[in-house]
């Protein structure tokens, strides 16, 4: 498997997502919904595990090979959202989100080869980055929803959407701690300590208080559904500096061992 085959599987993949969404739109067939979002997952698996043997390592080296993972898990988020909430839009925002990212690394592919620094040589490296990759697509998931009840909800925000949204990021949280505990593991084993204070490391710090921020904020203050909302949207705003922002820090040039181009 090379990435000149992405563009195929990425289409096909797309297409079955494409009629999943449409089919929990506008008809109750549940069951061609999951049929068909599972067979693109499938399909699109199919891509990664391929590319997981033709590199004999784990694709998670480069920021394309972690857009690969989060454009796998989108959907995968927005199915486990409909099937426990049924929130039939759900599976479109994840998919068109999905589409972004398949369409950032068809458009600017990242160099995938074989070459993989001793650090990443560790049986840490892979469940950090699947963890970390799920984390970021549920709590992309609840974004999403901050964004429709924000913005296109033409009601008032109901106790029940808001629970939605907590639940998601209950379980993005819980994943993304499991992530950074698995890092620290790793970072001990690699380097002989837990943790370093790095960018990177910091802004995960930063990302990691402000969706346990909202969290509180929801406890103590359970009615004042905007401004929590806004919380979560501002916390998904670190999350996107912790993932790739930090690539383009001056602070992070040379002195970071978590940015993707060293």
């Amino acid at each position: 498997m090379s990435w000149d085959n992405f563009t195929i599987f990425a289409i096909i993949a797309v297409i079955l997502w494409i009629a999943g969404a449409v089919v929990a739109w506008k008809s109750k067939k549940e069951l061609l919904v999951y049929l068909f979002t599972i067979s693109g997952l499938a399909v699109f698996f199919a891509f990664i595990l391929g590319m997981w043997i033709s590199l004999e390592r784990p694709p998670m080296r480069t920021m394309g090979e972690t857009r690969l993972w989060y454009s796998f898990f989108l959907p995968m988020a927005g199915l486990i959202t409909y099937s426990r909430w049924k929130y039939k839009w759900i599976l479109s925002f994840s998919t068109i989100l999905a589409i972004v990212f398949i369409c950032i690394n068809i458009f600017k592919p990242e160099i995938h080869n074989k070459t993989l620094m001793p650090a990443l040589q560790s049986p840490w490296f892979a469940p950090h980055v699947i963890v970390y990759m799920f984390a970021y697509a549920m709590l992309g998931a609840a974004a999403i929803m901050a964004i429709y009840l924000l913005w296109f909800k033409k009601k008032d925000i109901l106790a029940t959407e808001m629970d939605l949204t907590d639940n998601l990021v209950y379980v993005g949280l819980s994943f993304m701690t499991f992530g950074m505990l698995f890092g620290a593991l790793w970072a001990k084993e690699a380097w002989g300590h837990y943790w370093a204070w790095d960018p990177k490391e910091t802004w995960a710090a930063v990302t990691w208080i402000s969706y346990l921020a909202y969290i509180h904020f929801r406890l103590g203050k359970p009615r004042q559904y905007k401004t929590a909302l806004w919380i979560m949207l501002i916390s998904f705003i670190f999350l996107q500096m912790c993932w790739y922002g930090i690539n383009y820090l001056p602070s992070a040039q040379g002195a970071s061992v978590h940015t993707y181009n060293t």
